[in-house]
């Protein structure tokens, strides 16, 4: 009988190749082009924050891609900013394209030069003008209320620092956190956020201040319900899975209860974790491969 020729294993360079082709995939579909370009201390117009600041390591690490997540989820509990989504959006057509155009926006108001921030804001402020209209309960509502925008602002930043402080390369001290609200702050007033807070114990007496405004309805349960299983190509659905579980086991306990979502068991608890930290290090570059801030010391 002829010899069967031993099979061979993948080599280094295919196994890299299927890894980048992943990572492009998910990037593309969770956080934009990435057509950001690669920041420099040397750059002449650093923008906003530059490379002394705590935005450049925060916004560097793939941890962006649950922080992100968790903030459409976050958001969804304010019923006139539900409102804005369920009539403006298309969601439905486009599943992550808001996820997307926020990595695209954070990307650009934090590593770009000052010129390419101010463009970046000023085209989401022309957004906001068309997002007006009509709640179901019969109060009105517009993106540009500042009201509003300190809601987006503030759920936005907390979940980029909840992330970062579990699933990021490093952990902030409490002067590196407080720093790092106060540093975001530039991009909400520049939203026309008013009052917006500087420290993290002033960012959660903000979100606490919301309480008594946040409600869930039919329409929040389908938005909640699409984020987390969003109609995606079968290769992509995995990784979007364990994001999506990070996400939710970040949220408030308060949150998950009115988003009907049953409690995690302990099991699931001491899963996700894991799991969530080897993908995000096996995409590291997900976020934006062009936008990698200051090395980070590995995990």
């Amino acid at each position: 009988m002829d010899d069967v020729p031993p099979r061979t294993l993948p080599t280094d360079d295919l196994l890299e190749g299927v890894r980048a082709r992943l990572g492009r995939s998910v990037r593309t579909l969770l956080s934009g082009d990435g057509a950001v370009r690669r920041p420099s201390a040397n750059d002449d117009d650093p923008g906003w924050f530059g490379p002394d600041s705590v935005t450049w390591i925060v916004h560097a690490d793939p941890a962006m891609l649950v922080g992100g997540l968790r903030s459409l989820l976050y958001q969804t509990l304010h019923p006139l900013a539900m409102a804005g989504v369920a009539d403006h959006s298309n969601y439905r057509e486009d599943p992550l394209g808001r996820l997307r155009r926020t990595g695209e926006f954070v990307g650009i108001t934090t590593y770009g030069t000052t010129t390419e921030a101010e463009t970046a804001v000023e085209v989401v402020r022309r957004v906001h003008a068309r997002v007006q209209g009509t709640a179901k309960d019969g109060r009105t509502y517009d993106a540009r209320d500042p009201h509003l925008v300190a809601w987006v602002h503030c759920t936005e930043i907390d979940s980029f620092l909840t992330a970062f402080q579990r699933y990021g390369r490093t952990r902030l001290a409490d002067d590196e956190a407080d720093q790092y609200v106060a540093e975001m702050a530039v991009v909400g007033e520049a939203l026309d956020g008013v009052d917006l807070p500087r420290s993290t114990a002033a960012l959660a007496a903000r979100l606490a201040s919301y309480d008594d405004e946040l409600a869930v309805d039919r329409d929040t349960l389908a938005a909640v319900r699409f984020l987390l299983a969003p109609p995606l190509p079968l290769a992509v659905r995995p990784s979007h899975a364990v994001i999506a579980a990070a996400a939710v086991q970040l949220l408030p306990a308060a949150a998950r209860r009115r988003f009907l979502l049953p409690p995690m068991p302990v099991t699931d608890h001491l899963l996700v974790r894991p799991t969530a930290r080897a993908l995000l290090a096996t995409l590291g570059w997900a976020l934006n491969p062009l936008v990698t801030g200051p090395e980070a010391p590995a995990a």
